[in-house]
């Protein structure tokens, strides 16, 4: 791939602004056209003044082992003489937010690599690849990276020299896997206003991931300047100190006349612009944002009688699209936005049911194969940008029940397969680790992260981390023996091993004193008593004003507990309740996006944190998978994959008139909702394959089609 082009590179480190390369040629009798490219950074392509494709930061962002390879069709961009201009930045190979990359690779610049074929109407064929032949300079983007923005000077004036040569042998080349980022939607100006600080700030109504574009006449030497934001303060006023040291800022110094502009090679999460200069009175019309994320195909829809819940299953699907930019990010907008293992294993559930991710997460997983450490741990964040990066139970096992997961949504073996030794070498790897044979005791944990019993100065809930990280030990060998199973691979070694856990388990820990611990030993089925530990858990629930004190390890499972458990209507009180700490809290404090404390701003309008409060944090938004799942029922058959087979069993309550689910599954569309009509219920029920439905105890064997009860 590439094999005949060169690594090209600016003679010497450009800091962060971007250089351009460019190379003319001709280009006559063409039948068609071929560009191949990539590059070390991120790149903004044109051909003749047209932008090449519509995929926005490409190549992506990968683990530093490999670099993904885009192939465009550019016949129709073609003249008889032509001019092919790569704009790069560090971006996420080489920018500021990849510390590992800065302190391994010091001499490593971003880079660009690329081969055009022209296929001639005589069929003779002409190659023509990054090398000395290019030129490079430095571009009127004057400053670019992904935490801080961009700069642009429209009446900059490139000087260009010969492109360096680089042997770059660190990454191997691949093609495109994952889906590319792309423009998505366009949202406009919901209001402008002025603070109580007298500063000017355009209201867009919806946090979301992007970049914006703005209009303006003005004279040559005018500046632009934007900063963002996610939320006001308590008086109103633009409020940034969560984004940390990340400026996330656009200034632009106009040319004279007409400047449209957007960024090219950065990305922003944010709902508000501060306009800190404009050369006129900005208006609506002014400006609009561009939202941006993986180019995912949206399958899942929740619909209910609650105005509010409806707006949560809105924020859910907002969370997701604003984090699921090529790597599932924690958060879009702060000095972090890396692959958290933990966020992205504990919403892969409901990620494969809101959207079409199976490609995206091919992509990711391979990536997380690639940085597994050869103890047979996994970093912490996929890709590994951080050399400090750990391993820790819950987050580690996204190795496990990501690509678990995935195979139940898509029936996706070839990707179990490829996981598989993964998955194996990860469960050895804790065997070797822990202090106490078949458990994992005496390792440093993130615990019940952010659990709302949390000792003052902690972030980490008041859970066992023994017992959480036991408990995962278990669910990683389960997985593990499952696939193993599903693969047709003999793999009987990890079913005694999750057995001998279990029963470890049952035998070491008989006492749970935090809500996670009881939601934990009844999910995975570690207690010996699950009634009493139910009732355990539904008292501390009620006790705390049917609020839940969970963190990223209990908040996943806790109403899928209380459901399996014979309280379903305590489960729904917890998805219902409006008062801290709840789901429907923030959907009444304003929020449009899932937030990741669940008092990221309290009732007083006080903020929980500057150094670690994102305002767009998917995590929590994994309560929907048991509506999908519990509330309207429905399930895939765990050996029948990709829903090849149906159960769909719904549990309704009368505190909602109605709720309905549905997913565009691989087999065709499944739904299932039910009315409140009375004291009865009517269900109506959709199937695009053989089903078990279970109403009210009472088993219904069906085929493809759509009924009622």
């Amino acid at each position: 791939m590439l094999n005949n082009s060169k690594w090209i590179s600016y003679p010497e480190n450009t800091q962060y602004h971007a250089p351009v390369f460019r190379r003319c040629f001709s280009a006559r009798d063409v039948k068609k056209a071929t560009l191949c490219v990539t590059a070390l950074g991120c790149y903004y392509g044109e051909l003749n003044g047209k932008r090449i494709g519509d995929f926005i930061l490409a190549p992506g962002c990968t683990s530093l082992k490999r670099v993904q390879v885009q192939t465009y069709d550019i016949t129709e961009l073609l003249r008889d003489e032509n001019k092919i201009e790569f704009t790069l930045s560090k971006g996420w190979f080489c920018g500021r937010l990849n510390s590992r990359a800065r302190d391994r690779m010091k001499d490593v610049y971003e880079a660009l690599r690329c081969e055009i074929t022209l296929l001639h109407k005589d069929g003779s064929k002409e190659i023509i690849a990054t090398d000395e032949g290019w030129q490079v300079g430095l571009s009127p983007i004057t400053f670019t990276d992904i935490y801080d923005g961009e700069h642009f000077d429209a009446n900059y004036v490139p000087s260009f020299v010969p492109a360096k040569v680089q042997k770059y042998d660190m990454v191997s080349l691949v093609k495109q896997q994952g889906e590319k980022i792309c423009e998505q939607e366009t949202v406009l100006p919901h209001r402008i206003f002025k603070t109580p600080k007298g500063e000017t700030v355009i209201d867009f109504n919806q946090n979301l991931t992007g970049y914006f574009e703005f209009f303006v006449n003005a004279k040559a030497g005018d500046t632009v300047s934007f900063s963002v934001a996610e939320v006001l303060d308590k008086d109103g006023n633009f409020y940034t100190d969560n984004y940390r040291s990340a400026k996330s800022e656009l200034v632009y110094t106009c040319r004279e006349g007409e400047n449209i502009y957007k960024p090219r090679l950065t990305f922003y999460g944010f709902r508000y612009l501060r306009v800190n200069s404009f050369p006129v009175e900005i208006t609506r019309d002014s400006v609009k944002a561009i939202v941006l994320h993986s180019d995912m195909k949206r399958t899942g829809y929740l619909d209910s009688s609650s105005p509010l819940l409806n707006k949560l299953f809105k924020n859910i699907l907002w969370g997701q699209k604003g984090n699921f930019l090529d790597i599932p990010t924690d958060c879009p907008q702060r000095d972090e936005r890396m692959g958290w293992t933990g966020d992205a294993q504990v919403f892969v559930r409901t990620a494969s049911y809101n959207y079409d991710v199976n490609r995206f997460f091919e992509k990711w997983l391979e990536d997380m194969r690639l940085d597994q450490y050869p103890s047979g741990s996994i970093p912490f964040i996929i890709p590994q940008f951080w050399d400090d990066c750990g391993s820790s139970a819950a987050w580690a096992d996204a190795v496990t029940i990501c690509p678990y997961q995935i195979y139940l949504t898509y029936a996706n073996r070839a990707l179990l397969k490829k996981m598989y030794p993964a998955m194996k070498k990860y469960v050895n790897h804790i065997g070797t680790q822990t202090k106490t044979k078949n458990l994992w005791t005496g390792c440093w944990h993130f615990g019940d992260w952010l659990g709302l019993d949390a000792p003052a100065g902690s972030y980490k809930g008041s859970s066992s981390e023994d017992f959480i990280a036991s408990v995962y030990y278990y669910y990683s060998a389960l997985l593990t023996a499952k696939a193993g199973k599903a693969l047709g691979y003999r793999c009987q070694k990890y079913a005694r091993l999750a057995e001998n856990i279990r029963k470890s388990i049952i035998n070491t820990f008989t006492e749970y004193k935090t809500q996670t611990e009881c939601v934990l030993a009844l999910y995975f089925d570690v207690t010996e008593n699950k009634k009493a530990v139910a009732d355990k858990l539904a008292k501390m629930i009620r006790e705390n004003g049917k609020r839940l004190q969970t963190g990223f390890v209990g908040t996943p499972y806790l109403l899928h507990a209380l459901s399996q458990n014979g309280y379903t209507e305590l489960a729904y009180d917890l998805l219902l309740q409006e008062s801290y700490p709840s789901w429907l809290y923030s959907v009444k404090q304003g929020a449009t996006t899932i937030w990741e404390h669940w008092d990221g701003v309290n009732d007083r309008g006080e903020f929980w944190s500057k150094d670690m409060n994102s305002f767009n944090h998917y995590a929590y938004g994994s309560v929907a998978d048991w509506v999908y799942g519990v509330a309207c029922g429905i399930k895939t058959v765990e050996d029948k994959p990709g829903f090849e087979e149906i159960i769909i069993e719904p549990h309704p309550t009368k505190k909602l008139d109605y709720l309905s689910a549905g997913i565009d599954t691989v087999r065709g569309t499944v739904s299932s909702a039910w009315f409140k009509e009375g004291d009865s219920f009517r269900y109506e029920i959709t199937t695009p394959a053989p089903t078990t439905v279970i109403i009210d105890g009472v088993i219904h064997k069906v085929e493809r089609g759509t009924y009622v009860f």
